[in-house]
């Protein structure tokens, strides 16, 4: 579903983001866009990024600290965005 339904992917995503600030939040909003990428095929998303993808890998690994350049690159490369909302 996360590849075949961009709405779904967004709404996983977002849920994933709801609980960032939570223990352990960082480790599984990463992931979730590691499972979006995976979906859509890691050396896609890593092409469209422009971004080695070992890179990718490490970035949204279970120990990763993604710059916000990389987190924005990623999302974009999967068809997400980022928002903020009061």
């Amino acid at each position: 579903m996360l590849r075949a339904d961009p709405e779904f992917a967004a709404v996983y995503l977002a849920a994933a983001l709801e609980e960032a600030e939570l223990p352990g939040g960082q480790s599984t909003l990463l992931a979730a866009l590691r499972q979006i990428a995976e979906a859509q095929g890691i050396a896609n998303v890593a092409e469209r990024a422009g971004i080695p993808r070992e890179s990718v890998y490490r970035a949204l690994s279970t120990r990763g600290n993604p710059t916000l350049k990389t987190l924005l690159a990623l999302l974009n490369a999967t068809g997400l965005r980022l928002g903020v909302q009061t």
